[in-house]
């Protein structure tokens, strides 16, 4: 699980409890719950973001959400050592030796990589492939990111048409003052709600996944240019310089100077 992301949604809507009965008590949370305003808020927005989308991406969108919750476990350092790993094995075996290395490989794309290498492919080619895939995979992280930017965008103004309604309910019976006050908290209810809709989970999770995004595509560029410096014959010890200028100066002297083997030929 990510903490990070549970913690801070946790901790928000902690804050949030504690302003609101902080100083008036467990009885100030009734004011500011209301089936109108929530069904008008929420539901516009999502249901306006359904408008602009098909039923299969509104879904993926929708589905996205659980992704910020799971930490993104594949660590640069630990690609870059097993591009290193690889490079020995194709200096010491030839190229063709690979596809016995790649059997243990559970990462797809890598994987594919490898066996495009294996057969021989050109170069131009394999990279052209690689980074297509790349694209594609990208299209569909921004276009996750995008469902909670047009959610988050929406809510806000769905809360103002919430407003407007009660507004207008509201100045329909200034013949009783008494009412005026309860309708004017009700109305500005939905304004909070689509604050809160925005601001507590929308922009928090599209930056959450376009954060998970980069860090696949950061790999995923390691990857490529680690198997094309393969397939080029480089020396296991310059591939591995190359890959260290992708990590900060902390991460890349974690990795062992030269890396195993890497001094060879």
């Amino acid at each position: 699980m990510d903490i990070a992301s549970i913690a801070g949604l946790v901790i928000c809507f902690g804050l949030m409890f504690y302003g609101i009965v902080g100083s008036n008590g467990m009885s100030a949370m009734w004011s500011f719950l209301d089936r109108d305003s929530a069904v008008i808020t929420f539901g516009g927005a999502f249901f306006a973001v359904f408008a602009s989308r098909t039923v299969g991406d509104y879904l993926t969108g929708l589905k996205s959400f659980s992704q910020i919750l799971k930490p993104y476990t594949v660590k640069p350092g630990d690609v870059i050592k097993q591009i290193i790993d690889l490079s020995n094995v194709a200096r010491k075996e030839g190229l063709l030796s690979l596809e016995e290395a790649a059997s243990s490989i559970e990462d797809p794309f890598l994987k594919k990589g490898i066996m495009l290498v294996v057969d021989g492919t050109d170069p131009e080619l394999v990279r052209a492939i690689m980074e297509t895939e790349m694209d594609a995979v990208e299209g569909r992280h921004k276009a996750n990111a995008a469902f909670w930017e047009d959610v988050g965008s929406l809510g806000p103004a769905w809360g103002m048409i919430g407003t407007l309604i009660g507004l207008i309910n509201m100045l329909k019976n200034l013949s009783d003052p008494s009412s005026i006050g309860p309708a004017m908290a009700v109305a500005l209810i939905t304004t909070y709600y689509g604050s809160l809709l925005s601001n507590w989970i929308c922009t928090p999770v599209a930056t959450k996944l376009k954060g998970k995004n980069g860090e696949e595509m950061a790999v995923k560029g390691i990857q490529v240019e680690g198997l094309l410096s393969i397939q080029a014959g480089e020396n296991p010890r310059v591939i591995e310089e190359k890959l260290k200028s992708y990590l900060s100066p902390k991460d890349a002297a974690a990795i062992g100077e030269g890396g195993e083997g890497g001094g060879e030929g």
